[in-house]
């Protein structure tokens, strides 16, 4: 009896160290707030449980309001009260919120009005994005970044389905026990080159 390991023991030996932002030590490094698009998207693709790749989309939640912020430098009136208003009807109840930069959010990249209709395109083309609104490019609904919800056009009362990542010092992580990163880029772009390919000749 003497020599038995306590059952609390072993079971935390089992679960990842996690850092001070409670991201799991064995999470997965996508990218930095600081490299996000300030007005579109980082796409990646993951693979599920079964094997089925998906691609997620991941943005800044005040992406595509930046363009006017920049407009209005010089009325801080006018920003304190329009902003502000703003930010207090999105809710910051994910662990994506770093005390290091803007909200974070991934999303599957489709439209829940169409699943076959890609948000994020790929390539040059990406995904527009309006007012911290993803916006399908079939019909014009628009997703908020912050919770996924469709309150306009074909996809009204319908939410995005959301894909967990966390911040932690600058650096964007998958965090989702159910997905396992595959590659930066669409399905389509798994045979290109990502920047941690070694190439041979």
């Amino acid at each position: 009896m003497g020599d038995e390991t306590p059952a609390d023991e072993t079971q935390a030996a089992e679960v990842p160290a996690a850092d001070a932002d409670g991201v799991p030590a064995d999470a997965t490094e996508l990218t930095t707030v600081a490299d996000l698009p300030e007005n579109g998207s980082f796409l990646f693709t993951v693979r599920e449980p079964s094997g089925r790749e998906e691609e997620v989309l991941l943005a800044r939640t005040d992406a595509g309001m930046l363009d006017s912020d920049d407009d209005s430098e010089g009325s801080s009136d006018d920003d304190s009260d329009g902003s502000n208003d703003d930010d207090s009807e999105r809710s910051n109840d994910d662990d994506s919120e770093g005390s290091d930069g803007p909200q974070v959010t991934a999303w599957k990249n489709f439209c829940m009005h169409e699943p076959d209709q890609r948000l994020d395109r790929g390539g040059d083309v990406g995904a527009a994005m309006r007012d911290g609104q993803v916006i399908c490019p079939r019909h014009g609904s628009m997703f908020d970044l912050t919770s996924g919800y469709c309150d306009n056009g074909d996809a009204a009362g319908q939410t995005l389905v959301e894909v967990e990542v966390a911040v932690s010092d600058g650096v964007v992580y998958l965090t989702d026990d159910a997905l396992t990163f595959d590659h930066e880029g669409g399905i389509d772009d798994d045979d290109m080159p990502s920047s941690t390919s070694h190439l041979t000749f």
